[in-house]
């Protein structure tokens, strides 16, 4: 931002305008206590109705989700195993472990167990409060037995309501951050409609519930919209302090809660540097284990194109859709709602904005122009602007190439988009522009546009968020849920299973059973126990197979007809092919191969087991099987 020099000298008419001034608002002082209380009356009254009207779609955000949550899957009706089955992959993990803190006796032998756990990785003994991002759930399993409400609500739905309400929380922040920048709550109502309406895109809290980013996103936009705040010049002393503390304490447990806050904020960091590098921030506002993630910076090397890899742990991001690109469907979608278009629209502008006011202040030209130039610069683009506005560009490229990362660009796109729809700077800027400026259609365009978008959006939505609501499902799993009764019923509590981390998790939750490898795939050890469980997959020899599972400890391995004989990916992103290029072994089907792959000296195991041979009935026994998984008992005398 421009900051506007005083200058050395005063010339004589320059005096006396300013003495014709102070006379002026003398004889205007006794106008000036009766306009003043009304602004304040009308400031508090808009207040008032905007503050409302924020928690009140918050509140009927997080009702929707959950009843959309509820008609799925007839979560109210359903059994135990199924509702802990419905929590897929790690967020199973993640529930195992509030499940496991209410079951413990006392809430000491309840932190005793997950400082020492020896259930989740197999003959070995980790704190998970440290290995993984699970405060909250430990915090959860506190209040749930501290609270007199255990008569009243189920564990699995005080658990769910809290992330549920969170979404509240979350929406809230993101009208609070769009009102902030435009100056009018009708922004951040327009804002609240889009991210409802855009909800496939916005937000998957709805079907994946424990997953960390619901957790860290509702924390994440209360930190943006503070620093909003913070960034406005003059503020009050008391009211920045108490700005810096908000600052704190949502990035304290936003980092509490995703695995991925580090690189959060590095974006952040990338972002303040970029605005203190082009003088867009106030003078007030500047001083404020490799290892782990090391197959992060491998996968990033290979996707942006920085040589080939045939590291497992890489091109296991690499072919999952979710690391991919952003589909281009997104943007019709998008556009659906119109959001994309007003996006785009108030981005231009605002990057044009942008790139004049950085080529003036880089320029150092402020000394040569007059203050009314100044000024205006300084109207264009505000510091708060400009913060959203890289932050908004950032989070788009981090989007684009990975699709995962959506849900922050979407989220903050629905916030930047209303704001500039309701912004005077924003239809200021454009109306001089093509010569129309007047600060009557400036009013009129601030306040009409959004409005018809918002009225367009209730006609074109209302009907198909009623019929959401209106239909009726059922959770449907019967492969999954006998697989989980079998092991409850027939295998010892302390035995350990060996399989795919998303299964595995689940038998974490539903039997309690220790397990070889699981989702939560942040440590090293633990990404190369993973492929060396996935043998199972690969075309390797009973023996060696026997080996590497036994070296876990395991005593069950699960395998998987859908994995075995996958088609949901292309050839060389199955997971048999990344297992088969890891190894140095050709590919199965036609296609090409490198070609210093060579030929495996022994078939798929995956596949050969289920014939039954002699080398394979030694190591393996059959105990169980059904449509989708089959299970072996491991010998233990080999």
């Amino acid at each position: 931002m421009i900051s506007i020099r005083q200058r050395k000298g005063v010339k004589t008419t320059e005096v006396s305008e300013d003495y014709a001034a102070q006379e002026a608002n003398v004889k205007l002082g006794n106008e000036l206590p009766s306009g003043y209380t009304t602004r304040r009356l009308w400031k508090l009254l808009s207040f008032t109705v905007g503050g409302t009207i924020a928690l009140c779609i918050g509140l009927l955000t997080s009702v929707y989700l959950a009843t959309l949550h509820e008609n799925d899957l007839w979560f109210s009706n359903i059994k135990e195993v199924e509702r802990e089955i419905s929590f897929r992959t790690e967020c199973g993990l993640y529930y195992s472990y509030y499940k496991q803190m209410l079951q413990a006796p006392t809430l000491m032998q309840g932190f005793h167990g997950l400082i020492y756990d020896n259930k989740t990785e197999s003959m070995r003994t980790i704190n998970l409060l440290q290995r993984m991002n699970i405060y909250q759930e430990v915090f959860l399993s506190i209040l749930y037995r501290v609270l007199p409400i255990q008569k009243y609500l189920e564990p699995v739905y005080f658990y769910i309501y809290t992330l549920f309400g969170l979404q509240a929380i979350y929406v809230t922040a993101l009208y609070t951050t769009s009102w902030l920048l435009s100056g009018t709550w009708l922004s951040g109502l327009l804002a609240a409609f889009w991210y409802v309406t855009n909800r496939i895109d916005t937000t998957r809290v709805e079907f994946t519930i424990p997953l960390r980013e619901n957790w860290a996103l509702p924390f994440f936009a209360i930190q943006i919209a503070a620093i909003t705040y913070f960034l406005r010049p003059n503020l009050q002393p008391l009211s920045e302090r108490l700005t810096l503390l908000a600052i704190f304490i949502s990035t304290f447990l936003f980092s509490l809660t995703w695995q991925f806050n580090q690189f959060m904020m590095l974006m952040q960091a990338l972002v303040l540097f970029t605005l203190d590098s082009l003088d867009m921030l106030p003078a007030v506002k500047k001083i404020l284990n490799l290892k782990s993630d090391e197959h992060i910076f491998k996968f990033l090397k290979a996707k942006f194109g920085f040589g080939a890899t045939r590291d497992f742990d890489a091109n296991l991001y690499l072919c999952e859709e979710a690391f991919g690109l952003l589909p281009f469907n997104t943007f019709g979608r998008l556009s659906d709602t119109l959001l994309f278009y007003a996006y785009i629209f108030v981005l231009s502008i605002t990057v044009m904005a942008a790139l004049a006011v950085a080529f003036h202040n880089l320029s150092d030209s402020t000394s040569q122009q007059p203050p009314g130039q100044m000024g205006k610069c300084t109207i264009l683009l505000k510091p708060e602007t400009a913060y959203n506005l890289i932050h908004t560009i950032l989070f788009g490229f981090l989007a684009l190439s990975t699709m995962r990362m959506k849900y922050l660009w979407t989220s903050h796109m629905c916030v930047f988009a209303s704001f500039g729809l309701c912004s005077p700077e924003i239809w200021e800027l454009l109306l001089r522009s093509i010569r129309l400026y007047n600060p009557k259609r400036i009013c009129i365009m601030r306040y009409s546009v959004p409005i018809l978008i918002l009225l367009y959006l209730c006609y074109k939505f209302w009907p198909g968020m009623m019929d959401e609501l209106s239909e009726l499902r059922e959770f449907y799993d019967p492969d999954t849920v006998e697989l989980m009764n079998w092991i409850n019923s027939n295998t010892p509590r302390k035995a350990v299973f060996a399989g795919s981390m998303q299964l595995l998790a689940g038998v974490k939750l539903c039997t309690g059973r220790t397990l070889t490898n699981h989702p939560h795939y942040e440590d090293n050890s633990l990404r190369e126990r993973t492929k060396a469980v996935y043998q199972i997959y690969a075309k390797r020899s009973p023996e060696d197979v026997h080996a590497l599972l036994r070296s876990f400890g395991a005593d069950y391995v699960i395998l998987e007809d859908s994995i075995c004989y996958e088609r949901r990916h292309q050839r060389g992103c199955r997971l048999r092919d990344l297992l088969d290029i890891a190894n140095g072994h050709m590919m199965d089907g036609p296609g090409d191969n490198d070609p210093d792959l060579k030929l495996a000296g022994h078939p798929r195991f995956c596949e050969e087991i289920k014939r039954n041979l002699p080398p394979y009935t030694a190591y393996f026994t059959r105990v169980f099987q059904n449509k989708t998984f089959h299970v072996y008992k491991l010998s233990r005398n080999k």
